[in-house]
């Protein structure tokens, strides 16, 4: 048996919010992330980070759920700003789901593959909440939300 991922381990929270359908970009940074979505929940591949999100406002919207959106990571994440600000106003639950730089690169400045100053910053202005998953065993908590009621973008 192979050790879960962090993948596995989205797909195990975005089960327990009910999301059975996720939008979004394959890129190179999320490719674990998609390809567990892809295996084990419905993955609706768009063309546009910013579509991504749209989708998954719309489709929260409709069924009343948690909508959810999966992105690659810095310019590719801040091209999904526009469309968060819209779930944001709109006080919609969507679970934007973004890559990140390696690790061993976080925080160093030095425009590692598409690395954005302050992604975490950069996301916060346009969310409810975000934060940053550093290691598997940190996917849960950082995901789960705090109460049944709140809402993540």
């Amino acid at each position: 048996m192979s050790t879960p991922n962090g993948g596995d381990l989205l797909v195990r929270v975005l089960r327990e919010l009910g999301v059975d359908t996720v939008f979004g970009i394959v890129s190179v940074h999320n490719l674990p992330l998609v390809e567990a979505v892809a295996r084990d929940l419905r993955f609706v591949p768009v063309r546009h980070e910013a579509t991504a999100v749209s989708a998954a406002d719309a489709y929260g919207r409709a069924r009343g759920t948690v909508g959810c959106a999966l992105t690659s990571t810095g310019t590719g994440a801040g091209n999904a700003a526009g469309s968060l600000i819209e779930a944001l106003s709109a006080q919609t639950a969507v679970l934007h789901v973004t890559g990140q730089i390696d690790s061993p690169y976080l925080g160093q400045g030095r425009g590692f593959i598409h690395e954005t100053k302050d992604q975490p910053g950069m996301l916060a202005a346009v969310s409810h909440h975000a934060a940053t998953v550093t290691d598997a065993a940190d996917a849960g908590r950082v995901l789960r939300p705090r109460t049944p009621h709140q809402r993540h973008t």
